[in-house]
């Protein structure tokens, strides 16, 4: 029993729909599901669509709009994301927002905490459930490893704005599975698409929907990572420092981002399915047998049989 769970703060909402029929995901690069491309004809897809297939696979009308786009920082998510998001009143909202702001050496991190629980106390009062996305851990990675005492503040930042807001956070930095670069792309900054598949599946669990069993997001692989040789390693990186690293500082040094004059993959929030697939969706759901598993499978729990741990706070009124 945490303390999150003895002392629900006073913003904890009672009731929770039943049954998630729309949900809206604001971020930036990694919500808009870079270098997972295997969405059709290899456009990206991301954890938050692979979260919304997953949900939308008990609900034939379920609605999906993803808002996220690279380098966005938390002006804008808090910004035009968020006024977007609580015009439309989803069920489900993901939040990630802040890394680009961290890693600006120059920016308050007290500061940017304060926007950041200012924005989602805006959610939260929308009457929205919330699931808060914390920062990964980055000693792993040359250059970005400099920045990782950064990025660990202000994801504790982001667990103490879960406890007083009373919304739920699923903390990166904790997923295991995250620290092993089988879930990296080549460019070290954006999770693949394996990578993309342990947030999608951690969420869902916290959520009480899981993808499948545990292990899926706590030990995907049946092998431990490969090690290079040194030699090997420091050339690799010196060969990723030319190609990714020094082209990402240039553009941090000079204001500018690969997100500018870019816009949002699924900007509305709208059915997930076609028309067809809807009715086919519908038909089967009613030959099925009340009570029946339908997520992909896998049978909703109750709050109590979800997971609760470190990587995953469960709001309060999630219990």
């Amino acid at each position: 029993m945490t303390d999150l769970e003895t002392n629900p703060p006073a913003a904890a909402r009672a009731n929770r729909p039943d049954t998630i029929r729309s949900f809206v995901a604001i971020g930036d690069s990694i919500t808009e599901g870079m270098e997972d491309d295997s969405g059709p004809g290899g456009a990206y897809r991301g954890f938050a669509d692979r979260l919304a297939e997953h949900l939308g696979s008990a609900v034939p009308d379920f609605r999906y709009a993803n808002l996220g786009v690279r380098g966005r920082r938390m002006r804008h998510i808090f910004g035009e994301q968020l006024e977007q998001t609580v015009a439309w009143r989803p069920d489900l909202v993901t939040v990630l927002a802040g890394g680009n702001d961290v890693l600006r050496p120059g920016n308050d991190l007290d500061t940017l905490a304060e926007q950041f629980e200012t924005g989602i106390r805006l959610l939260c009062e929308a009457g929205i459930r919330v699931v808060i996305i914390s920062g990964h851990d980055t000693g792993w990675i040359p250059v970005l490893r400099y920045y990782r005492g950064r990025i660990a503040v202000f994801s504790m930042h982001m667990r103490a704005v879960a406890e007083r807001t009373g919304t739920e956070i699923v903390d990166m930095w904790a997923l295991n599975a995250l620290t092993d670069p089988r879930a990296w792309s080549e460019d070290r900054l954006h999770l693949n698409g394996a990578g993309h598949q342990i947030v999608a599946a951690r969420i869902a669990d916290l959520l009480g929907v899981p993808m499948g069993p545990r292990e899926s997001w706590t030990d995907p692989w049946s092998t431990p990572p490969q090690q290079l040789p040194a030699i090997l390693r420091r050339r690799e990186n010196r060969r990723w420092a030319r190609k990714y690293g020094v082209p990402w500082l240039r553009r941090r040094l000079m204001g500018r981002s690969s997100g500018d004059g870019r816009l949002p993959r699924r900007p509305e929030l709208d059915y997930l399915h076609d028309e067809a697939t809807r009715a086919e969706l519908a038909r089967a759901l009613e030959l099925r047998q009340e009570g029946e598993p339908h997520y992909n499978g896998y049978a909703p729990v109750d709050g109590t049989a979800a997971t609760s741990s470190p990587s995953g706070t469960r709001g309060p009124g999630q219990h």
